[in-house]
């Protein structure tokens, strides 16, 4: 006998539909799983097999053949367990064929018939709602294909899958309770009883335990108003991190549009979302100066995952000593920090994952760590090596660059307290609602023609910016940076109209040079 249940599989942080069609017939006994399983889904044999003999089924003694539906794209995980078992038993006649009509099927199954949680429930739920049965824009058409009435994922999952807003959300606990619910012999269990997981609400660190540093802090509202990215380049033990570390504060919440896709990529990775699934507060990634290429930007050769750039889609991605960093690996960042999106591409698959977020990069200023003015101890090929791995386009693509000092002992024994997360944060919200109410979008996405109509730039500041030029300390896309963050500098002092001289000047003091030579002085700009 034949039979199709609904289920899903995620392709990076894309939802697809899969149907599984079971068949089994005549011959020796076997099982054999077709349409592109990985080597975790393809070990869904063994796993089904015991969680229907513990949970008082019968395993037929018959050849059993698995498909996969489409077999365009590669299925992994274990979230088709569930799905199969329920085809296997519908084939074999232990359940009737109309109790999985429009119902689709999610979950891992343990030994015992357990049905355990997974990762990529949200998307998955969203494309079964959507009827998107791949990635990409394609007419496929999955066969006996009845409306949507309702899916049933396990009792972790129950939140992520309430995002996507299907018809209906059921609890699976187990295998037998998921076959008596369908046949009317017991009611789904109230949905009440099912939690997310709970990260927990962490604490965000103030802006006001920094002391002193006020150009940094400067640079940190200038990135978060207008979009900016930023370089902070100073001695060890200067604040860098702990500057860093306080940016998601003064963001504000994220909309509705980049919740969703924020929750999607972090549901899609495996992480731990929200006790109420959706993640409205911008995310901070900040991975080891070691991580792989790979790692940052997505992708994989088993399988599509989403990397850490998706991760911080809407938020901020921290690279702390970023000269630590592979070369190979910053030049990747490139091209999302341009367009917002990662496209990544393999033999067998293309996708693209949104990639939308704030770059804040940290660095000594050489490799010895540099310190008070003037006491570097590199040689001139020590410096030499250093500044290649910083090569011009990606120094060009931050906005901001900011040479922080390590603070005074006044300032650190009995300064005053720095100006709260609460006070910038609302500051930060009204420069950014000034610029989005004016043209749309964030300063730091204007470009070409915007630039001209929405950051003119007055006689005197043109006269700034044409003397940067001809010296060529400013290249054609850094003219445009120091546009944008003149325009950021003017919506934080309320100023319409063309840009002046002094926000000209202040955007171009904003872009330290990286390294020094030998015997510069660290408070040297550009």
């Amino acid at each position: 006998m034949l039979s199709a249940v609904r289920t899903a599989s995620v392709v990076a942080a894309t939802g697809c539909q899969v149907m599984v069609e079971a068949h089994i017939g005549l011959g020796l006994p076997g099982f054999t799983i077709l349409g592109r399983p990985d080597d975790v889904c393809r070990e869904a044999r063994d796993r089904v097999r015991a969680a229907i003999v513990t949970s008082g089924f019968y395993w037929p003694s018959r050849r059993i053949t698995l498909n996969l539906a489409p077999s365009t794209h590669k299925k992994v995980g274990s979230a088709l367990d569930l799905a199969i078992a329920i085809a296997l038993l519908i084939s074999d006649e232990q359940l009737p064929a109309e109790c999985a009509d429009g119902l689709a099927f999610i979950g891992e199954l343990g030994l015992d018939g357990r049905v355990r949680a997974v990762s990529g429930v949200a998307p998955m739920v969203m494309a079964l709602r959507n009827g998107m049965p791949t990635g990409d824009d394609d007419e496929y058409e999955l066969p006996s294909m009845k409306p949507l009435r309702g899916v049933i994922v396990p009792a972790g999952n129950v939140a992520e899958a309430r995002i996507a807003r299907p018809p209906a959300v059921r609890v699976a606990q187990s295998l037998r309770q998921v076959a008596e619910c369908l046949v009317g012999n017991m009611a789904w269990p109230d949905i009440n009883e099912s939690k997310g997981a709970d990260v927990g609400v962490e604490k965000i660190p103030d802006l006001s335990d920094v002391r002193g540093q006020t150009a940094a802090r400067l640079g940190l509202e200038l990135s978060a108003s207008g979009g900016h990215h930023l370089l902070l380049v100073g001695p060890p033990g200067s604040g860098k991190t702990m500057l860093a570390q306080r940016l998601p504060g003064i963001l504000p919440v994220l909309d509705d549009e980049t919740a969703l896709e924020a929750t999607m990529i972090r549901s899609a990775a495996g992480e731990p979302l929200p006790a109420n699934g959706l993640v409205t507060r911008p995310p901070i990634r900040m991975p080891h100066h070691s991580a792989s290429a790979v790692s940052i930007v997505g992708g994989g050769s088993t399988s599509m995952r989403p990397g850490e750039v998706s991760l911080a889609h809407g938020g901020v991605l921290f690279l702390d000593e970023l000269g630590e960093f592979a070369p190979s690996t910053l030049d990747g960042l490139r091209q999302p920090l341009e367009e917002g999106v990662v496209r990544v591409a393999r033999a067998n698959t293309r996708v693209s994952l949104p990639a939308r977020f704030t770059l804040i990069g940290a660095t000594n200023p050489c490799p010895c760590g540099g310190g008070a003015p003037g006491s570097c101890e590199c040689d001139e090929a020590a410096l030499a090596k250093y500044r290649r791995r910083f090569n011009g386009p990606f120094l060009d693509r931050f906005d901001v660059r900011v040479l922080v000092h390590r603070p005074g002992v006044d300032e650190l024994l009995g300064g005053e307290l720095g100006e709260n997360t609460e006070s910038v944060a609302a500051r930060v919200l009204r420069t950014r609602s000034i610029a989005i109410e004016r043209q749309g979008m964030l300063n730091a996405r204007l470009s070409g023609e915007l630039l001209e109509q929405f950051a003119p730039v007055s006689e005197a500041g043109m006269n700034l910016l044409r003397y940067e030029l001809e010296i060529g300390r400013l290249t054609g896309r850094g003219l445009h940076r120091v546009r944008r963050v003149a325009r950021s500098l003017a919506d934080r002092d309320l100023h319409e109209g063309a840009l002046s001289d002094r926000h000209i000047a202040a955007a171009l003091a904003l872009r330290a040079r990286i390294a020094p030579r030998r015997g510069d002085d660290l408070r040297q700009v550009v």
